[in-house]
């Protein structure tokens, strides 16, 4: 047999009445969620007790669902505009999203992978586009190693220009010095002649005392220590002579 017809009325029976709450907000829930999930609506559902117990269900939140149901209600035209900007933004985001994704299979199909289904065209398409990358990436690095070089010869030039000047300024500070013959002091600048009479004239020294007393002059000694050095040599030289003159 099957089940009858019940008449929908206010139950009299307090325990009945509970039970019967009880299964049919249950059912009720569950409506409301297999409707929200199958048709991707946004459910509310409030339910208060006889008891005042409150039972709720939102799929996207009580607050948000309510304030919505609220300017429903009071339709206005910021509310109508904010609802269009809103589907304006959607259909943007997906139009972006369409083209995001469509430039990531082009870049994959640039670094060579993920090929498949491409026509002969598409692949000459994809080979020109390629080598004029490639062309480009070629003139640019061109460009680079000229202008590289061209610095470098700017910086050559400019070395050059200044090695000329530091040159042209070390004659001219050669001009300024006075030019020597000798490395050295002579002794006859510290034993002057008199007259034109020179110093083996006057018989006081011979000709190697002047040189030796030259080269003596050359080591930084003095004239007078000169002489005493070479008194005994002229000694010795002296009575070699009378000796001589004797044997005669």
């Amino acid at each position: 047999m099957g089940r009858g017809k019940i008449e929908i009325k206010r139950i009299e029976n307090a325990n009945n009445r509970q039970v019967t709450f009880s299964k049919r907000r249950g059912g009720l829930v569950k409506k409301a969620k297999e409707l929200a999930i199958l048709c991707d609506a946004e459910v509310a559902l409030i339910i208060f007790s006889s008891s005042g117990r409150l039972y709720e269900f939102s799929n996207s939140g009580m607050r948000q669902t309510l304030t919505r149901y609220n300017k429903c209600i009071d339709p206005s035209e910021p509310t109508i505009v904010e609802h269009r900007e809103e589907r304006q933004e959607t259909t943007e985001v997906d139009i972006l999203k369409e083209e995001i994704s469509n430039l990531k299979v082009k870049q994959m199909q640039l670094l060579g992978k993920d090929l498949t289904g491409l026509s002969m065209n598409d692949l000459q398409h994809l080979e020109d586009q390629l080598n004029g990358g490639l062309l480009t990436v070629k003139d640019k690095k061109e460009q680079l190693l000229v202008d590289q070089l061209q610095k470098s010869r700017l910086k050559e030039h400019l070395a050059t220009l200044e090695n000329e000047t530091l040159r042209r300024q070390v004659e001219e500070l050669r001009a300024f010095l006075p030019s020597s013959e000798c490395s050295g002091p002579r002794c006859l600048d510290f034993y002057p002649v008199n007259g034109n009479k020179t110093i083996v004239e006057h018989g006081a020294v011979s000709t190697d005392t002047v040189h030796n007393c030259g080269v003596d002059l050359q080591l930084g000694l003095s004239f007078e220590v000169c002489r005493k050095r070479k008194a005994p040599e002229r000694e010795n030289c002296s009575s070699h002579s009378s000796s001589r003159r004797s044997l005669m």
